[in-house]
């Protein structure tokens, strides 16, 4: 897949969130790495991202936890990738070469020009409202 880790409990973490019926009421760490599936001791590193970059607040305490600081149909999942340094927006060249372009094309700049275009259009049109509309899954996963 095209995400790392980090980015991939960011996405999980973030669904739980937006998913859940209350979204004013915290949910507590414990909670989301069982719910979202990340383990325990990642759940802390990927929220972290996740505050410094505005997307949800963390309380300490009884009754603390994280929870979304915007709604869910104004989180992009751009906005997500960024919080976790993986920029789909990144100009970076699939061969190594630094960045480049239509005028300096490494051999697969054709090729790797469109995934990038499409999987950007997808991560900016993309938004937790998704989730927030189809919570059912959440019921039955594992």
């Amino acid at each position: 897949m095209l995400l790392n880790q980090t980015a991939e409990y960011a996405f999980r973490a973030m669904a739980y969130l937006a998913s859940r019926a209350d979204l004013d009421s915290a949910v507590p760490s414990a909670e989301l790495a069982e719910a979202a599936n990340i383990p325990g001791h990642y759940v802390s590193k990927v929220m972290r991202r996740l505050v410094v970059a505005g997307l949800v607040s963390s309380q300490r305490g009884h009754g603390g936890g994280f929870r979304l600081l915007k709604e869910p149909r104004e989180i992009s999942f751009s906005t997500i990738l960024q919080a976790t340094d993986l920029d789909p927006r990144n100009q970076r060249c699939a061969f190594g070469f630094g960045q480049c372009d239509a005028e300096r094309p490494c051999h697969l700049h054709p090729a790797w020009s469109r995934l990038k275009e499409s999987f950007n259009g997808w991560a900016e049109s993309t938004t937790l409202a998704s989730v927030h509309d189809n919570p059912e899954p959440w019921k039955d996963a594992p």
